[in-house]
C-alpha cells in the first residue's frame, strides 16, 4: 500500500513528500437535492431508510451524494491527489503542494479549504461543518458455554440477553478497522458466513471491493471476532448472530489524516446501507507529520474531523462505539472525544482498571471514557481460527459494541440515545465516575430491565405529552387525566443533568434557551412513576 502511493508520486517528479499537504475541500452545493430527498430509494437501501423512519431520523441534503463532476474537476487540477470523499461534509480529501491546493479556491464549485496542518488554513469562517415498542421478549432461553470467553462476556451479564434469545439477530454492525484476513474462511467466522450474515467487505484505503483480506493486519479480524466470532463450547461473541460488514480505513503503514476521511467516508456507506452499530478501535493523535497531530484541547468532540463526523454519524440514528485508546495516563484519542460516541476503556478480569487504557475528561469537561470492559487479555479468534488472547481498549470496544447490538435487538423501536444512556445508568459508577473508569462497568441485565419497565409504563409514557419538540427556547409539557404535580428532570447525551424543574398543570412551562443545540434526554417523574422522553433543541 505504502510502495503504491510512492508510485503515484513518482509521476509528479518535482513535488516531494515533504511539500505534500493534505486538506479538506468543501464544496459549495450538490445537485438534484429536492429530487434524491423526494426519492430516498435513490440513495440509500431500504434498510436504511426502514432504520431512520423507525428512530425519526430525517433525510436531509447530507445523505445526497457528492457532485461527481465537481470531483473530477478536482482531480484534474495539477499536483492535486482525491484519496476520499463525504457526503456528510460535501468535501474531498485531496494531497499536493500547498501552492497546488490553494489554486483550488479558483474553481467555483470550491466554497473553502482546511488543511491539516491548521496553521496553513487562513480562515474557519464559512466553512460547511456539522457540529454539532419493544419485540415480544418471550424468547426461547439460549444457553451457550462460552469457554475462553466467559468472563468478559459474564463480566457485563451480556450472557443475560443470550438466555432471552438476544444474539444480536436482525441487527446490523460494522466494523471499521485495518485488515481482515480469514475472516471469509477460518472456522472462527463459520455462523455469520454460513448464516449468510457476513455481507460484504470493503478497503478504502486501496479502493478494492469484495475482498476480506485487505491487508496483512490480522486487528479488524480479531476485534470483530469478539462481537460475532462463535466456536461452540469455546468462544461467543457478545452478538453472535448479527449481520456484519468489513471496511478498511486504516493504514498501518503511516499516519495521516486521510485515515480520518476513510473512516468518513465507510460510516457514510455504513448509514446508506442501514448499519445500526459501528465499532471503532482505532484513535487519532499523532500523525507522522506533527504539523497534522492534535493537541488534548483539540479533544472537544468539534475539531477533528473524524469527530465530527462520528457526530453526524450519531444524528443519523447509528449507535457508534469507540475504543477510548491505549496511552494510560495519556487522555483518550479521536473520534474517542466525539459526544455521539459510546467511549469504552479498558479493565482486567477483576473488573479493575489497567494502566494502558485511556483517561478523560474531554477537553471540554465531558466524562470519557463512558464505560469499561475486559482489555486486557481479551479472548479473540486469529485469522487461522484459534483462540488467542490480546491487550488493548481495542478488545473491549468490540466487547462492548457486541451486547449494545443485542440489547437494541430486544428494544428496536428505542434510538441510539437511549440505549446508550441505558448502558451508562446501568453501570457501576453511574453516580460517582471518574477519569480512569469514566461511568464504570456496564450491567446489561440491569439495563434490559429498566427498558422492560418503561414498556411496562408505555401507556404512562404516551400520556405525558412534550411540544413543541423540536424546541427552540421553551416547551410545555401536557399531564394526563389524574395528574397535576411532577418534576421534570434533562440529562444531556452523557448522562449529566442540565436541568430539573417542578411543573404542574398550571406551570407547565420548561426554559432551554441556554442549552447547547442536540438531543436530550428528558424524565418526567410523578407520585406514581416515571417516564423517559428524547428531545431535540435546535
Amino acid at each position: 500500500m505504502k510502495k503504491r502511493l510512492h508510485w503515484v508520486f513518482l509521476l509528479i517528479p518535482f513535488i516531494t513528500f515533504a511539500q505534500d499537504e493534505d486538506a479538506w475541500v468543501f464544496f459549495v452545493d450538490k445537485e438534484n437535492v429536492s429530487e434524491s430527498i423526494a426519492n430516498p430509494i435513490s440513495i440509500l437501501t431500504q434498510e436504511a431508510i426502514d432504520r431512520k423512519e423507525m428512530h425519526g431520523v430525517a433525510i436531509d441534503e447530507r445523505d445526497v451524494p457528492v457532485n461527481e463532476s465537481y470531483i473530477s474537476q478536482v482531480k484534474a487540477q495539477t499536483g492535486i491527489i482525491v484519496l476520499a470523499k463525504s457526503k456528510w461534509f460535501n468535501c474531498v480529501h485531496v494531497r499536493g503542494s500547498q501552492e497546488a491546493i490553494d489554486a483550488l479556491e479558483a474553481l467555483q464549485f470550491v466554497d473553502s479549504i482546511e488543511f491539516a496542518d491548521d496553521s496553513l488554513t487562513r480562515s474557519s469562517e464559512g466553512f460547511g461543518f456539522v457540529k454539532g415498542d419493544p419485540e415480544d421478549v418471550n424468547q426461547q432461553r439460549v444457553d451457550y458455554t462460552y469457554g475462553a470467553t466467559e468472563n468478559q462476556v459474564t463480566m457485563l451479564s451480556a450472557d443475560f440477553l443470550h438466555q432471552q434469545d438476544f444474539t444480536g439477530a436482525g441487527m446490523i454492525v460494522a466494523v471499521l478497522d485495518s485488515g481482515f484476513p480469514g475472516i471469509d474462511t477460518n472456522a472462527g467466522f463459520a455462523r455469520v458466513r454460513d448464516n449468510g450474515r457476513l455481507l460484504d467487505g470493503y478497503d478504502f484505503v486501496d479502493r478494492v471491493d469484495d475482498e476480506f483480506a485487505f491487508s496483512s493486519s490480522s486487528h479488524g479480524t480479531r476485534t470483530a471476532s469478539d462481537i460475532v466470532g462463535f466456536i461452540e463450547d469455546q468462544f461467543v461473541g457478545t452478538a453472535p448472530d448479527a449481520f456484519l460488514y468489513c471496511f478498511r480505513t486504516e493504514d498501518v503503514n503511516s499516519e495521516n489524516p486521510v485515515e480520518e476521511s476513510y473512516w468518513v467516508e465507510a460510516a457514510e456507506r455504513a448509514d446508506s446501507l442501514g448499519v445500526d452499530v459501528i465499532n471503532t478501535s482505532l484513535g487519532y493523535r499523532g500523525y507522522d507529520n506533527p504539523a497534522y497531530s492534535y493537541t488534548y484541547e483539540d479533544m472537544n468532540g468539534q475539531t477533528a474531523f473524524i469527530s465530527r463526523g462520528s457526530n453526524i454519524a450519531f444524528e443519523k440514528g447509528m449507535l457508534l462505539v469507540t475504543s477510548a485508546g491505549n496511552s494510560g495516563t495519556g487522555m483518550i484519542g479521536a473520534p474517542a472525544d466525539a459526544p455521539g460516541v459510546l467511549t469504552v476503556g479498558a479493565v482486567n478480569s477483576n473488573g479493575n482498571y489497567v494502566s494502558f487504557s485511556s483517561i478523560g475528561p474531554s477537553s471540554d469537561g465531558r466524562v470519557k471514557p463512558d464505560v469499561m470492559a475486559k482489555g486486557q487479555s481479551s479472548a479473540v479468534i486469529t485469522p487461522n481460527g484459534n483462540i488467542d488472547t490480546s491487550n488493548g481498549t481495542s478488545f473491549s470496544s468490540p466487547i462492548m459494541a457486541g451486547a449494545v447490538t443485542s440489547l437494541w435487538q430486544a428494544f428496536p423501536e428505542r434510538t441510539n440515545a437511549e440505549i446508550m444512556q441505558f448502558v451508562r445508568e446501568s453501570a457501576h459508577l453511574f453516580n460517582a465516575p471518574t477519569p480512569q473508569m469514566g461511568y464504570g462497568i456496564p450491567n446489561f441485565e440491569d439495563a434490559f430491565n429498566a427498558f422492560v419497565l418503561s414498556v411496562e409504563e408505555s401507556a404512562f409514557a404516551k400520556a405525558y405529552t412534550v411540544s413543541p419538540n423540536p424546541a427552540n427556547s421553551i416547551f410545555q409539557v401536557q399531564f394526563p387525566e389524574g395528574s397535576s404535580q411532577a418534576r421534570i428532570l434533562v440529562y444531556d447525551l452523557l448522562g449529566k443533568r442540565v436541568l430539573s424543574k417542578e411543573i404542574s398543570k398550571t406551570n407547565n412551562s420548561i426554559d432551554v434557551h441556554t442549552l447547547t443545540s442536540g438531543v436530550y434526554i428528558i424524565q418526567i417523574q410523578d407520585s406514581e412513576r416515571s417516564t423517559t422522553q428524547k428531545l431535540i433543541k435546535q
